[in-house]
């Protein structure tokens, strides 16, 4: 019998037992013990329980590959898992469901690109019946990573026995293969470029049509060309009659805009865009590049394609650029492939004609890409003129993409296209024209107090320098008289500016005012130079101002600022360069003579 410590004891263990065996850090428990306890718990509703087993999974570093394994062997278990992950009752367990399935990706990846695993199914195609089609089907797990080896089996003479059987399973990768199999299509060998294009016609997915009509296009064996011709029958005959560059161009397109057709596996953190390297052991090289902008990425590498197939093909450029600006507002680090001193998306958009900068803004605007259309926009500022910003596209819209701009659900780009156009100097009216001067006004009145967000799309910093652009070009249209930007729309913005607390903007302010025939322009600019509080240099700017504004619309003050400069002009105790600066303004009012007759007598000795 046992007595009452002993049971006591043998209790307090038993619970001592149950506290710790979520854990595995004393090697008591193992990784499939915990798994099918994790799945057991989250079966019957104890929830608490399932998230202390998925706990001690994820503690003991579980091996990706073995979970995968556990997983593999127990596919309602696994549905379980995905169920877990998606529920809303326990968001702790769907977090610790979620790095579950993570892991077990991460094993699916592992296991599918491992190369001694490859090399050995690309062995097993020469074998029995029963290993052949084990082979093919854990091939077409492999997916995109088999390719490079089954290519190298067939290029390799000393392997002719296996020949037919690689040529058999190649098309039955299906669509995973066909990144890296047109990539291949760069190689110098013809019977395997030959077996690549059966391939893929045999693959029957359009996103091949394109290669296989450059091939039709630029190759110079008749016996590939005919080849390509009929995989592309067996894909889409229509295709036979366009240009391989439309064909690249409506590719290009696609990955632009995500199709999920062409999106890469889901089981690593990253994708691959394939080269062919002739140099390299396996010629067919992959750079892991980040998902974020893997499909940008692709759609620059097919414009080049399209460019490679007809260089007059200029959309593909507009399209280049749209697509780079694009994969660079992820803010993600471009990829290595690209070399060192790549220049940035803005160097070639600078580099870029006007035409293609508009073909990039057009699909901005109408994408409403804010990233893309800034970037664009602010390239045409630099190298456009008031013909190449207003330009029209072809039919059938013939629109105005920086004019549609103005309208833009995002205020740098709307500011950005205004001070574009006004910079450019415009001589010929356009409906849209006080679209600019709204949005100059506008950009004129922002400022770092003015800001209640802090972003890469709009901070204190973009505020500021809106600002001072909107005032620098506002200037430049009002002292060229320009002919379509009517400034006087923005003058309440200007007046408003003269009391700004940034020097540079009141002396702007009051610079462009003196451009403007109006009674309250003219006070505005004399208020700013009167005021005390305000620094010598802005009051002296600001009288500079006055001269110009009395000798361009004579005078337009009332009795009481004439008077006020009077007594700064005769008074001895003013600021000498004050007092020159408000002497000359006086002068170019061209009042009547009672006042300079006083001001002579004043100082007069008998």
């Amino acid at each position: 019998m046992l007595n009452r410590k002993t049971i006591t004891a043998i209790l307090v263990l038993g619970l001592l037992a149950v506290g710790t065996g979520f854990g595995s850090a004393t090697g008591a428990r193992n990784l499939e013990a915990n798994w099918n306890d994790f799945l057991h718990y989250t079966l019957i509703g104890r929830l608490d329980m399932a998230r202390g087993y998925a706990q001690a999974i994820l503690d003991s570093g579980p091996d990706p590959v073995e979970l995968l394994a556990l997983s593999d062997a127990n596919p309602n278990g696994y549905d379980l898992l995905l169920r877990a992950k998606e529920t809303p009752h326990d968001p702790q367990l769907a977090e610790l469901s979620g790095k579950l399935f993570h892991i077990i990706e991460q094993g699916r990846f592992i296991r599918r690109s491992d190369p001694k695993i490859i090399v050995q199914e690309v062995t097993r195609l020469t074998g029995t019946d029963r290993g052949r089609l084990a082979a093919v089907k854990r091939l077409k797990n492999a997916g995109e990573y088999a390719i490079p080896y089954m290519l190298d089996a067939i290029a390799d003479p000393d392997r002719k026995n296996e020949w037919e059987d690689v040529k058999w399973a190649l098309p039955q990768i299906g669509r995973d293969a066909i990144r890296p199999l047109t990539t291949a299509l760069q190689t110098k060998n013809t019977p395997l470029k030959a077996e690549i294009i059966k391939a893929l016609g045999k693959i029957r997915y359009p996103q091949s049509l394109a290669y296989l009509k450059y091939v039709i296009e630029k190759d110079d064996s008749a016996e590939l060309r005919k080849q390509a011709s009929l995989s592309i029958r067996q894909i889409d005959p229509a295709a036979l009659k366009a240009p391989a560059a439309a064909l690249f161009f409506q590719l290009a397109e696609s990955y632009y805009y995500h199709a999920e057709s062409l999106a890469p596996a889901e089981d690593a953190d990253f994708a691959n865009i394939w080269f062919w390297d002739p140099n390299a052991n396996l010629k067919l090289v992959r750079e892991k590049v980040d998902k974020d902008y893997f499909n940008e990425l692709m759609a620059m590498r097919v414009c080049e394609w399209a460019l490679k197939a007809d260089p007059a093909f200029g959309r593909a450029i507009g399209l280049w650029l749209a697509a780079y600006f694009k994969a660079e507002s992820t803010n993600v680090r471009i990829p290595r492939y690209f070399g060192p001193g790549h220049p940035d998306a803005f160097v070639y958009a600078t580099t870029a004609g006007p035409e293609y900068l508009h073909q990039a803004l057009a699909r901005a605007v109408r994408d409403k890409n804010a990233y893309v259309a800034l970037g664009v926009i602010e390239a045409l500022a630099i190298n456009a003129g008031e013909k190449s910003l207003l330009y029209r596209l072809d039919p059938p819209n013939r629109a105005q993409p920086l004019v549609l701009a103005l309208s833009f659900d995002d205020r740098p780009v709307r500011y950005s296209a205004a001070i574009a156009i006004a910079a450019a100097g415009p001589r010929e009216m356009f409906p849209e024209n006080v679209l600019v001067v709204d949005n100059l006004a506008q950009a004129l009145a922002q400022s770092p107090e003015t800001v209640s967000e802090n972003t890469d799309r709009w901070n204190e910093q973009l505020a500021d320098s809106y600002a001072i652009r909107a005032a620098q070009v506002m200037l430049k249209l009002a002292q060229t008289r320009n002919p379509v930007i009517d400034l006087s729309a923005a003058q309440a913005a200007l007046m408003n500016a003269t009391k700004d607390n940034r020097p540079e903007i009141q002396i702007l302010a009051g610079q462009v005012l003196a451009h403007l025939k109006s009674p309250e322009a003219q006070r505005s600019i004399a208020a700013m130079a009167l005021t005390e509080t305000n620094i010598m240099e802005v009051r002296i700017h600001a009288f500079n101002s006055l001269a110009v504004s009395a000798k361009l619309n004579a005078n337009l003050l009332d009795g009481e600022r004439i008077d006020a400069v009077y007594t700064l002009v005769s008074s001895q105790q003013t600021d000498p360069a004050l007092r020159a600066a408000a002497a000359a303004a006086y002068g170019a009012l061209n009042l009547p003579s009672q006042k300079v007759k006083d001001l002579i007598l004043d100082q007069a000795r008998s």
